[in-house]
């Protein structure tokens, strides 16, 4: 693991971990400790959203270090799964956690996805850790991957259950999010899920556009051109008519700069 993380340090200098740690809001914690990893995760979650506009600006999606970094930090923008969960275990790594990245199944009413459709973490702190940044509406701190018992986090009750096969299924509230492989991976590993979800038809990223954002208490999504705000259990729809308005939500709620509307595919 210890050249694991110094692989990580090369890429990610002072000035890259100063530059994230700001990007987020955060302090440079003390000690790669749970402490630290429950602010960290909560903090990305309320500064960086999840979306998907790249895939209709044209933008190619590239799944290595410094790409991701420049996208979420030096560009502010987000992203999904793989460049959201990606950067951050750059900045984890880089502060002296122990990260492993892992595949996992997204459930859906056809049943678990390929293997490779989603990317999570797995954080010793010293305790194993379930992270997840990249989910959208998902848990706003770590969970316990060695738990069988419910685990209460601000967003409902969360479950992690061991397959007959040795995997594990995650649920919400009762209901299934995704089923993720223990093994290792490498960033590479997730190269071609990411390619099929920019460019194939079936993929639900190529047929919907969405920038979504936790907030304390809630969540503000921007689906298309309908803004969708949460609060308390309140929900919130105003749909935006000029691309001025749409520009001016994605960059004053998102923090998201854009010079065009994402046109969808």
């Amino acid at each position: 693991m210890r050249c694991r993380w110094l692989a990580y340090r090369v890429g990610m200098d002072h000035a890259d971990v100063a530059a994230y740690l700001a990007r987020i809001g955060a302090a440079h914690p003390a000690a790669p400790d749970l402490t630290a990893l429950r602010e960290l995760h909560l903090r990305h979650l309320y500064a960086v959203p999840f979306e998907n506009l790249s895939i209709h600006l044209g933008e190619p999606v590239r799944l290595d270090e410094k790409s991701l970094l420049d996208k979420v930090v030096h560009r502010r923008r987000g992203g999904f799964c793989y460049e959201l969960n990606g950067a951050f275990s750059a900045l984890l790594s880089a502060l002296g956690f122990r990260v492993t990245l892992l595949a996992a199944r997204v459930a859906g009413a056809g049943g678990m996805a390929p293997l490779f459709d989603h990317l999570v973490l797995r954080v010793d702190a010293p305790e194993p850790w379930l992270v997840d940044v990249g989910f959208g509406r998902f848990c706003r701190y770590p969970l316990r991957l060695d738990v069988r018992d419910d685990q209460d986090d601000p967003e409902g009750t969360f479950r992690i259950e061991e397959t007959p096969e040795g995997d594990l299924d995650v649920t919400m509230d009762g209901e299934p999010q995704y089923r993720l492989e223990p093994r290792p991976r490498a960033l590479t590993d997730f190269v071609f899920g990411c390619w099929w979800h920019q460019t194939s038809p079936e993929s639900h990223f190529t047929r919907n556009m969405v920038c979504s954002l936790a907030v304390p208490g809630g969540r503000i999504t921007l689906s298309g051109r309908t803004l969708i705000e949460t609060s308390g259990g309140a929900r919130h729809e105003r749909e935006l008519t000029g691309d001025a308005d749409v520009l001016a939500a994605y960059r004053e709620r998102f923090g998201v700069t854009l010079d065009r509307v994402p046109a969808l595919r």
